[in-house]
């Protein structure tokens, strides 16, 4: 595209033409795709986010560790799962399971935050068994993940955080891009993304993001097909009431077993377990919703936020088993649809008492998920299967009611954090006999939190937190006996302190925390009988954890973490008391750089970048028999930006990628089971601004 017409389309964005003679030279434009809606960012850097306490505030005044992955660092590392792109963020392992894309399966501080723990624009993306939400990184303008007990204002959820996924949100200015992506094992994607103003008035914003994907993995008849589109429309009539509209469908094929067979305890082999003629997982999930916000006075201020989503899955699977000397193979078939409605509604106060400055928050938000469940399961050929008829598998519907209350509380540099909550849950579960039961829990949740600004950048800060979440089903005391009860909810509570530094005039965020967390009920599966049963335990999670995020002027930009980290298991089977839980390493290392030549240098537009991701040693089983090795995985980035040589070309970015860039491939093995991870992939994008 030639210069003029460039500038014809992203000109109000904001250049400045400088006379010099007869020539018009023309300020570069920095084109970029966050909206800084309700997350405000630069570079690696975040700055102000809703989720620590449902009303804008700035990340270091919030007293709980927070970790936000912005969207220049989604850019610059081109993750394909949410799990690659919390690779680099302290307390997160998504480690645990080898290679597989079928679900965004990770730990917060040891504990699973997949299926209570993911958060879509503040409000929960309720999962199911296998029906799990799949994210789309392109999708996203940013990721926040709330460390430690966050229920006092989000409800059900676990102890070791909530991550919110902040969906791509209409911007104010002009914004187009298409990019082509090829890569490892035949992958061809096609993304775009399209925003701006619908309107001379600019009353009216638009965006539509959406990828077609065909793939391959190092997987035989393991496939990575996607189709995704999200249309997002703003409305905002006067400076004081705006609504934006959210919405998602896609339609994902992956393979539908990734594991690998496992020949005796705490082995795992080369023989893949998936039969490449029946191996496929199709998705289909769509999500609308809205935010509504109005602003009466300077006083009062009123949001709601609802959602509806529904998720179809259909799996097929199969494996190996012994028989005699030799193995056979059996192949299931597994169909699930979920679907959600969730409504948060709040009201906002901000005002005065006396010297103290109050944001001051009181809401009611209520949940309506269901799932139901059928499968079969043959030990014949792929083609009886396929004939199969479907038993129903269970299901189960849940109705969810909070109450909850917060205030921040603002003095001199000092600010206190208030919040309360109260929640209701109806549970119904549904056999495969059709017979229901019935189950009704209730909980307070909590958080008192304190920090302190000093006139040198450094702010101390300290919190006491509680979590909750009601179970469903029986769980066995002795899973030997085969006698049950109802499972008791799993609460916890957290002790949290640390220091966050904002390096003055720079823009850089350090933090350092220590965290204990005492969980108590929480529910695990136990397979040491052949049959898949629950059992509750009770954990202590306790650590310390550093991390670093900068963007400097200079062409700059880093990440670095490390978490250490002991999981005990307080109460638990048999000859488990006192072990370390399965799957959580007792270190975890990262380090990224992202260097950009400047354009007074000879390598103007060039970028690199690097990270290794270390992660240490762990047992793969609660009796602590197992042990996985230490690994470390090294990435790697180079882009060169057309435009910083050629006004003509400007937008325009060739981008090469590489994962796992040493092929590091190592067993790892977590409740018994051994997985293996997977190999190198290099990805290369060309993408276009304009």
């Amino acid at each position: 595209m030639a210069l003029g017409g460039f500038l014809a389309l992203g000109a109000p964005a904001g250049a400045i033409a400088q006379e010099d003679g007869d020539t018009i030279v023309l300020d570069a434009i920095l084109v970029e795709a966050e909206s800084n809606d309700i997350l405000k960012q630069d570079g690696y850097v975040a700055q102000q986010d809703r989720m620590g306490t449902k009303v804008d505030t700035s990340i270091t005044e919030i007293p709980q560790a927070i970790t936000v992955v912005t969207q220049s660092q989604i850019e610059d590392q081109e993750p394909r799962t949410l799990n690659e792109a919390l690779t680099y963020t302290a307390s997160a392992n998504p480690n645990n399971f080898g290679y597989d894309s079928r679900f965004d399966a990770f730990t917060l501080r040891g504990f699973n935050v997949y299926y209570n723990g993911i958060f879509r624009d503040g409000l929960r993306q309720y999962n199911s068994p296998t029906a799990l939400f799949k994210t789309e990184p392109y999708g996203l303008e940013g990721i926040t993940i709330l460390k430690g007990p966050a229920s006092s204002l989000y409800g059900v959820s676990g102890p070791g955080g909530i991550v919110n996924l902040v969906t791509k949100r209409p911007k104010d200015v002009p914004f187009r891009e298409i990019e082509v992506v090829g890569g490892s094992h035949d992958r061809y994607q096609v993304g775009f993304d399209l925003s701006g103003p619908a309107n001379d008035s600019g009353t009216v914003l638009y965006r539509l993001t959406g990828i077609g994907r065909d793939a391959e993995t190092e997987l035989p008849g393991f496939s990575d097909d996607k189709y995704y589109l999200a249309p997002a429309l703003t409305l905002q009539p006067t400076a004081d009431t705006r609504l934006t509209l959210l919405g998602e469908i896609s339609r994902s094929l992956t393979g539908g077993t990734a594991a690998f067979y496992n020949p005796a305890y705490g082995v795992v082999s080369d023989l893949y377990e998936g039969d490449p003629q029946y191996n496929d997982f199709r998705q289909d999930q769509g999500r609308i919703g809205y935010e509504f916000e109005h602003r009466f006075s300077e006083l009062l201020t009123v949001r709601q936020n609802l959602r509806y989503s529904k998720v179809d899955a259909d799996l097929e699977y199969s494996g190996h088993y012994p028989v005699g000397g030799d193995l056979a193979r059996y192949w299931g078939h597994y169909q699930e649809d979920a679907e959600t409605l969730v409504v948060d509604n709040m009201a906002q106060f901000t005002f005065d008492t006396g010297a103290v400055a109050h944001t001051a928050l009181l809401g009611v938000d209520y949940t309506w998920a269901r799932y139901d469940a059928a499968s079969a399961l043959g030990y014949t050929s792929v083609a009886d299967i396929r004939n199969a008829p479907l038993a129903y598998d269970g299901g189960q519907e849940t109705d969810q009611l909070g109450v909850y209350a917060h205030d921040q509380l603002e003095w001199n540099g000092l600010s206190l954090f208030l919040s309360g909550r109260y929640d209701w849950v109806d549970t119904t579960s549904i056999a495969t006999d059709f017979s229901e039961t019935e189950q009704k829990d209730e909980e307070f949740s909590g958080r008192v939190g304190l920090s302190y600004r000093t006139p040198w950048g450094l702010i101390p800060y300290a919190n006491y937190s509680t979590s909750f979440a009601p179970n469903i089903g029986l769980v066995y005391d002795d899973v030997t006996s085969g006698v049950g009860r109802a499972a008791r909810p799993t609460v916890a509570e957290q002790v949290e302190i640390g220091v966050k530094y904002e390096i003055p005039d720079t823009n850089a965020l350090l933090t350092a925390s220590y965290f204990k967390i005492e969980q108590t009920d929480g529910v695990v599966f136990d397979t040491s009988t052949g049959v898949n049963r629950q059992r509750q335990l009770d954990l202590t999670s306790e650590g310390i954890e550093l991390e670093a995020q900068a963007s400097f002027d200079n062409g700059w930009s880093m990440i670095a973490s490390y978490t250490h980290l002991t999981m005990t298991i307080d109460k638990g089977a048999t000859g488990t008391e006192g072990n370390e839980l399965s799957g959580v390493p007792n270190d975890i290392l990262s380090v990224w750089g992202h260097y950009e030549f400047q354009e007074n240098t000879a390598l103007a537009g060039l970028g690199v970048g690097a990270g290794v991701r270390y992660v240490g040693e762990s047992y793969g089983d609660d009796i602590n028999s197992i042990e996985n090795e230490d690994r470390i995985f090294v990435d790697a980035a180079l882009s060169y930006d057309f435009g910083a040589r050629s006004p003509e070309f400007a937008g325009l970015k060739l981008q090469v990628n590489a994962k796992n860039l040493f092929d590091e491939e190592k067993p790892v093995c977590t409740s018994g089971y051994c997985y293996k991870d997977e190999g190198r992939s290099v990805l290369a994008s060309l993408r276009y601004r304009f």
